[in-house]
């Protein structure tokens, strides 16, 4: 068969499923099985089906990705995360737009706790949204930042979707990980430089309002009881392997026992939130691992049917340069990102970029750190971002999906143009890496 007619029948097959509303999932494993039987052998195909999955689920750098998810849940069902965006809300007054830069400031504190974006959002906006719209807050101002800072859980460690990335594309989880530090934190900045002179030159976005006077000692007691101490658990994660104690894995054990610990320490912990946190845990993680085990046959099924070599020749082609290469590769999955969810568009995207970009000599962790900012935009991309959906859910019922929809548009353009400075200056992304390597 013609590698043309084979790329058409697999991915076109995959995508015709899930526009039909099959779970992604199922869409991989529906499209793996009649692959399979084309290409790979009739009964003997399905037979490898079954054998790559079990060897896809039991490598042991997948283990850190319900781990990650775990310490989220834990900190999100025992209401410690709560307790944390409110003690930080207590220390910030007189600036423009407070609310607003409380969301962000919430937000990178539980991005370095939880490695799960839908939890930092649900998080946010629950503990946020009503009291900055009653207060007046623009829906632009108010749930934007709640979107954009919730989807940095995806870069700053612990980040389950890097770990996954860099498990099925040969890339140093840990290398992964610490990289994604600095673009996050570099986000986060952008967000709440925008936030403070927008609200200053457009006072009307976030009226000002009296906030309770309160001693010195009152506004800074509850960030010490509950910000600083959980601040430990992404020192035990982070520092653990910086210091070359720990593996990626070993790590993510040690920060759920730490978030565990701390909810203790708290008295927040309870036989029921501990089920919930770990029946979520379980929920997602059999989602995520259920995908990873169909990549691997994806992939196969790929390199077999003779589609991944004769798209990568055709490609190979046109002769660009490594420049114009990722920037094409950067626009695909920027589209992907309009349509489909972020395990999708790396199993669909992974065999055909990683060996692109291996070719062009691009660093593998730069050029992980650029997915994973690509991303991270996707989540509030529309239609089909992640976190549009999660925002409509927290919202109040008079906000419509339209507003969501423009609230992520400023915020958009500015992890735009985090992602074309960390293009123009890798260093960004492979400092951090490389100097701990050295």
């Amino acid at each position: 068969m013609d590698w043309g007619l084979s790329l058409t029948l697999l991915i076109g097959g995959m995508v015709l499923l899930m526009a039909f509303g099959l779970p992604v999932a199922f869409a991989f494993l529906g499209i793996n099985l009649l692959g399979a039987f084309i290409f790979l052998g009739g009964e003997a195909g399905l037979e490898q089906v079954a054998r790559n999955t079990v060897a896809a689920l039991s490598n042991f750098s997948l283990a850190p990705i319900p781990l990650f998810l775990l310490m989220g849940e834990i900190l999100f069902h025992t209401g410690v995360a709560f307790r944390a965006i409110d003690a930080i809300d207590r220390l910030i007054t007189k600036v423009p737009g407070r609310l607003s830069i409380v969301a962000v400031g919430g937000g990178i504190v539980f991005s370095s706790l939880s490695g799960s974006t839908i939890a930092n959002t649900a998080v946010l906006g629950s503990a946020l949204l009503p009291d900055m719209l009653k207060r007046g807050y623009h829906p632009t101002i108010a749930m934007g930042p709640i979107m954009a800072t919730g989807s940095i859980a995806m870069l700053i460690p612990p980040s389950a979707l890097a770990v996954l990335l860099g498990s099925l594309a040969g890339m140093s989880i840990s290398q992964l990980l610490i990289a994604g530090i600095v673009p996050g934190f570099l986000m986060g900045a952008a967000f709440l430089l925008y936030i403070i002179v927008r609200c200053r030159l457009n006072p009307s976005l976030a009226p000002s309002y009296e906030v309770e006077a309160m001693p010195f000692w009152d506004r800074v007691k509850p960030s010490l009881v509950y910000v600083v101490p959980l601040f430990t658990i992404f020192v035990v994660v982070v520092g653990s392997i910086l210091a070359g104690w720990a593996t990626p894995t070993e790590s993510a054990a040690l920060g759920s026992v730490a978030a565990f610990l701390a909810c203790l320490a708290y008295g927040r912990v309870t036989v029921k939130n501990m089920m919930v946190s770990l029946l979520e845990t379980a929920k997602i993680s059999v989602m995520v691992l259920f995908i990873i085990g169909a990549s691997l046959t994806f992939s196969q099924i790929l390199a077999f049917s003779g589609a991944a070599d004769g798209l990568l020749g055709w490609i190979q082609g046109f002769d660009l340069s490594s420049f114009a290469l990722l920037l094409a590769m950067l626009v695909v999955l920027l589209f992907l990102g309009c349509f489909m969810d972020q395990v999708s568009m790396i199993l669909i995207t992974l065999p055909f970029f990683i060996p692109l970009a291996q070719a062009a000599g691009f660093d593998m962790i730069w050029f992980g750190v650029l997915m994973l900012v690509v991303m991270e935009i996707s989540f509030t991309t529309p239609p089909f971002g992640m976190l549009l959906y999660v925002m409509k859910g927290v919202a109040p019922p008079g906000i419509t999906i339209g507003d969501v929809y423009r609230s992520t548009y400023p915020f958009i353009l500015l992890e735009l143009i985090v992602l074309a400075l960390i293009v123009l200056v890798p260093e960004l992304a492979t400092g951090l890496p490389d100097w701990i390597r050295r």
